[in-house]
């Protein structure tokens, strides 16, 4: 099976909530899925409001990420997960 590429995108309950906090608990869930986390950054949404989008490893044979993002729904100060992109890796 090949290794697939993931962009999740967490949006906090509020603006000042804790991304760093949460970029850890989310870091820890992804691992133990099966996935390795490689790139994160804070992206502006509006009125102070900040997603962290997180983009990370997995092997396709994981199949579906619906388990991870129910997991990282439940870390405090997440008020909703999305999957924004999938690719498969080449190389």
């Amino acid at each position: 099976m090949a290794q697939v590429v993931v962009t999740v995108r967490i949006m906090p309950d509020k603006p000042d909530a804790d991304l760093e906090k949460i970029k850890g608990e989310a870091d820890i869930k992804i691992k133990e899925f099966g996935g390795e986390v490689g790139k994160s950054e804070m992206q502006p949404v509006a009125f102070g409001l900040k997603a962290l989008i997180l983009i990370f490893v997995m092997d396709e044979s994981l199949g579906s990420t619906d388990q991870l993002e129910e997991n990282i729904k439940k870390i405090r100060g997440v008020q909703s997960v999305e999957v924004t992109d999938v690719r498969r890796a080449i190389g």
